[in-house]
């Protein structure tokens, strides 16, 4: 289902109070349409909580219309002082869900699934150890009970949040009025979530995986799996070479791989190899009359550069080929979230004084340790390191643990990091 509608009148972001004081630094504001000065203001969509709630009270009446769950891809808008690609731009493209529930137990299990499901897909699909936790106070989206995240670290150590899932409460069906007859005849407020994932999340892939020479794809997530690059210098070589290419391509394709050819002749061999690994395929194979002659391929990697990523004499055999070559993309998956995850532990250090905090976000690092001090005391941190509340992690160590700002018992270990 798709609520359509990019322009929202200025007074639904102000039904719910803590949500226009967000939100207002990134409002963009339409005020004249058609050349003429409008009633009452309109704001480009920074998120749909407020359109969905002035439907959803228009489609809920009874305990029989919940839970009510749409999904929709839309676009929205936020008035960024700083762009950068992909990571934080004007308008970007996200995945935006939105529930509505008859208790507060429903809407918290469908808030912890969604993101658990924004987990799973980042550590089996993208290869990307995120740190699923919930967010502080502070850091909580403005207008939800809680606020849920996974946090992933990039290739220069500044924290990304991947994706968010919010227990909204009744906080905005107050607001609205959204209200639902239950099973005993009494009016109640629905309980809702948000959760949503964005165009952000490929940025991520990028710094997370990518190297000096480009991008380098996940194979679950690749468009190309494998690239094959045909090789001849001889004009009567060429019609063995691409008839062996013809076959090999249609071995993988019939076995359910994401393969292409490029037999273009304006290109050397040579460049294709780098444009291919620019591009981030995961798999190249080469063949050439060698290779036809021995029934056999090269295989090269691009998770391992060089000579060390190249396998020789590999056999053309359609079981052995296709085995082989999916071995490998599986190899490759595990070994780039492997790597990834090394990354991300080698670069959490763990705190017991605010002073070693502030050394280790001053080396770049992320700083792990128990909080339970005040929001004044967060926005301290931040304002002195520039580092904010990541999350609480799910993953909470055993013990008694002290507040490494104020001394204090604390229940849970946070973490802090420099984020985008």
């Amino acid at each position: 289902m798709l609520i359509d509608q990019m322009f929202i009148p200025y007074s639904f972001i102000e039904k719910e109070a803590s949500h226009v004081e967000g939100f207002s630094p990134e409002l963009a504001l339409v005020t004249i349409g058609g050349g003429k000065e409008l009633e009452e203001k309109l704001v480009v969509r920074p998120t749909s909580e407020t359109i969905v709630n002035h439907m959803f009270t228009k489609w809920i009446q009874s305990y029989r219309d919940l839970p009510l769950m749409i999904n929709q891809w839309a676009n929205v808008t936020r008035w960024e002082m700083r762009t950068k690609p992909f990571i934080r731009t004007l308008e970007f493209l996200w995945q935006e869900g939105h529930t509505a529930h008859a208790t507060l137990e429903e809407a918290e299990k469908e808030a912890m699934q969604m993101i658990d499901v924004y987990t799973k897909f980042a550590f089996e699909q993208a290869a990307i150890p995120v740190i699923p936790g919930r967010k502080s106070r502070v850091e909580t989206f403005a207008g939800a009970n809680r606020t849920y995240t996974i946090e992933a670290m990039m290739g220069d150590k500044k924290a990304l949040q991947a994706g968010t899932s919010h227990n909204l409460g009744q906080n905005f069906s107050r607001a609205f009025g959204t209200q639902f007859m239950d099973e005993n005849g009494q009016i109640e407020h629905v309980w809702q979530t948000s959760w949503a994932i964005s165009t952000r999340f490929v940025g991520g892939i990028i710094m997370t995986h990518g190297d000096d020479a480009g991008l380098m794809l996940p194979p679950r997530i690749a468009p190309i799996q494998v690239i094959i690059v045909p090789i001849w210098k001889k004009g009567d070589e060429k019609s063995a070479v691409l008839e062996a290419v013809d076959s090999v391509q249609k071995i993988l394709k019939e076995a359910g791989i994401r393969v292409k050819v490029d037999d273009s002749e304006l290109r050397t061999p040579g460049w294709k190899f780098n444009h291919y690994e620019m591009k981030g395929v995961p798999v190249r194979i080469e063949i050439g009359p060698r290779d036809v002659t021995n029934k056999s391929v090269v295989v090269s990697r691009r998770d391992v550069p060089g000579k060390q990523g190249k396998e020789f004499g590999v056999s053309m055999e359609p079981s052995v080929l296709v085995n082989h070559i999916k071995g490998r993309l599986e190899d490759i998956q595990a070994s780039l979230l492997q790597k990834a995850i090394t990354f991300r532990d080698s670069n959490i250090i763990d705190v017991s004084s605010y002073g070693e905090l502030k050394e280790a976000i001053a080396e770049g690092k992320w700083a792990r340790g128990p909080w339970s001090a005040s929001d004044a005391d967060e926005l301290k941190v931040k304002e002195e390191t520039s580092a904010t509340i990541r999350c609480y992690p799910f993953e909470q160590p055993e013990g008694t643990k002290k507040c490494f700002m104020t001394g204090n018992p604390a229940e849970e270990v946070a973490i802090f990091a420099k984020s985008y």
